[in-house]
């Protein structure tokens, strides 16, 4: 469960950092630039290397608000290049991956003690079955802690609730 929780918190973590838009670029001098504001008009298009998600070139009615749509270079049309995978991504999958198999572990592991719990249900109500069938007087102890035995009618309701734990647990 702490894995699973650890999964979650990690992959919220991420789709946060994605909200703090980045932009990337080469300035005149080639040195590369990371701000959360586009560049000014003067650098080239082909040199923007990273834009927003939300952000598009030439796309001015998409995201008014942003400094592409005030960017004479940003109406060229030219293709924005690929943002380069930074292996997050890639982790995440990995860590995905393993919480899956740890909850199908889980899940399998939780089976199977259903089944053996059923297993032996089925053991023992045979067993009653078998003890109820030979026609022994069978005795209980009360609640004060004295011997009891059961009378017809108690006995028959022993018996259909021994069957309904046959008919439910030995299949």
């Amino acid at each position: 469960m702490k894995l699973l929780n650890t999964v979650i918190a990690t992959l919220l973590l991420t789709l946060a950092m994605g909200a703090s838009a980045q932009w990337q670029w080469i300035d005149k001098d080639g040195r590369k630039i990371f701000s959360d504001r586009g560049p000014g008009s003067e650098v080239p298009e082909k040199n923007i290397l990273k834009r927003p998600a939300g952000s598009k070139p030439g796309n001015a009615a998409a995201s008014p608000i942003t400094p592409e749509a005030t960017d004479p270079t940003a109406s060229t049309g030219a293709p924005a290049p690929a943002p380069k995978d930074t292996g997050v991504d890639k982790s995440l999958e990995a860590k995905k991956k393993q919480a899956e198999a740890a909850e199908a572990a889980k899940k399998k592991a939780e089976d199977d003690r259903i089944a053996r719990a059923k297993t032996d249900n089925c053991r023992i109500a045979k067993q009653a079955k078998a003890t109820f069938d030979s026609g022994v007087r069978v005795a209980r102890t009360n609640a004060a802690g004295e011997r009891e035995y059961l009378d017809d009618a108690t006995r028959a309701a022993e018996m259909q609730r021994i069957q309904g734990v046959i008919e439910a647990d030995c299949r």
